[in-house]
């Protein structure tokens, strides 16, 4: 077929600002092609395109004269059974009947206690999942959210004991107390930058950085320090609204 002839579909998506490199990845593993994005102050909207799928048009002869014979068929054994002055009700009709019953019967005879014991194992996998900024947007607006405003107060409150994930980096690290093994890593949302931040200021607050951090991948860097770009996988711990710190327990740490 040439090129002119196939159709596509579109789909148009939203990643915020440094997040479009994981989003168009995403997508592209599921068949779409980057057609363009539009670069907002805080989002970005991309646009993705797939070819539709055809039938070719040699099946769809085949198809449709299996569906002549049939309707034959049907029509030729309705007249053989015909009794005179009683019509016979259609094949199709009658295997339609008998399969829609007992669905319908089920769904009237179904009781309350079934329905709740349903509607109970469908909302659990929500609650342990892990938030992202494709699947939460209270964590996609947390992370462009001014330092100290009162709604990461509000998120911490919310979503206490759960886990969260997202692109960071490592902004300052200094020693927990009177340790030499252990640190408070204060983390921001987004790549390394010595100007700009984006989002709350996250805190790991004394934790070793052999063991505690829990590095995901077997190929990191011996060391982990001030400008690493890393992928956290965290719990919410509490937010202290002096100094402005949320504190997080990690749970995982990749290097991007």
């Amino acid at each position: 077929m040439a090129d002119g002839d196939v159709q596509y579909e579109l789909k148009s998506v939203q990643a915020i600002r440094s997040t479009e490199a994981r989003t168009i990845a995403k997508w592209e593993k599921l068949g779409w092609e980057l057609v363009s994005q539009d670069k907002g102050t805080l989002r970005t909207e991309i646009t993705f395109r797939r070819a539709k799928r055809q039938l070719p048009w040699r099946l769809m002869a085949v198809a449709g004269g299996a569906l002549a014979v049939l309707i034959a068929v049907a029509a030729a054994f309705g007249l053989f059974d015909e009794e005179p002055g009683t019509a016979a009700p259609p094949a199709p009709v009658v295997v339609e009947t008998t399969t829609a019953a007992p669905a319908s019967t089920s769904a009237a005879e179904a009781t309350p206690s079934e329905e709740a014991t349903e509607t109970t194992v469908s909302a659990k996998p929500v609650e342990d999942s892990v938030l992202t900024v494709e699947n939460n947007t209270d964590l996609a607006e947390l992370l462009i959210t001014d330092t100290c405003s009162s709604a990461v107060g509000d998120f911490a409150t919310k979503y206490e004991g759960q886990t969260i994930a997202f692109d960071a980096n490592i902004g300052a690290m200094q020693l927990h107390g009177g340790y030499t093994t252990r640190y408070d890593i204060l983390i921001s949302a987004g790549d390394f930058s010595e100007t700009t931040s984006s989002g709350p200021f996250f805190q790991y607050r004394d934790v070793n950085t052999v063991s505690d951090l829990r590095y995901a991948d077997d190929n990191r860097p011996d060391t982990i320090g001030v400008g690493d770009n890393v992928r956290i996988t965290a719990q919410v711990v509490e937010y202290e609204s002096v100094p402005c710190q949320f504190i997080l327990k990690p749970v995982s740490t990749e290097f991007r």
